[in-house]
């Protein structure tokens, strides 16, 4: 499978919070990152990584991560890189992944290959072909007052 295939993807954040995406399989799993990511209306701008370990990430046997592909990080020694793995070589029908972004905020999403089709010539993938539910705030701002502590009048 490669250019000629199309994957639909499912991406979630629970049963009622989910993007479909279209992408070749030819695509690799660093632009599958940028299209989950611009999904869910977050700023692609944190390291992030696929594991098959769909409980925790961190124990998985089969691991890719953006680490792995930069010049000035110590590669972890946890698996492959993104960039150049393709979408083909990873995934299959009813395959499911754990996507993490941002290693602080660890955002959590659950990837589930739906199927594959035959591409369709001058398609424009990948694509987001389904979307339910809002989608959280990246950085969601938090009150401030609660923080604040009355201010001391020692007149």
């Amino acid at each position: 499978m490669s250019n000629k295939t199309v994957y639909k993807m499912r991406v979630s954040l629970g049963k009622d919070l989910y993007r479909d995406i279209e992408i070749r399989g030819s695509h690799d799993l660093y632009q599958f990152a940028e299209i989950i990511t611009r999904s869910f209306d977050f700023d692609f701008d944190h390291a992030f990584g696929f594991s098959d370990d769909l409980r925790g990430f961190y124990r998985g046997k089969e691991m890719y991560e953006l680490f792995n592909d930069m010049e000035d990080v110590e590669p972890s020694g946890s698996g492959m890189g993104v960039e150049g793995t393709r979408i083909a070589n990873v995934y299959k029908p009813k395959k499911k992944m754990l996507f993490l972004f941002d290693y602080g905020d660890d955002w959590m999403f659950m990837t589930e290959c739906l199927g594959t089709r035959d591409a369709v010539p001058k398609e424009k993938l990948p694509r987001l072909v389904e979307s339910k539910g809002q989608a959280p705030e990246q950085y969601p701002r938090y009150d401030e007052d609660e923080d604040e502590t009355e201010p001391c009048n020692d007149n």
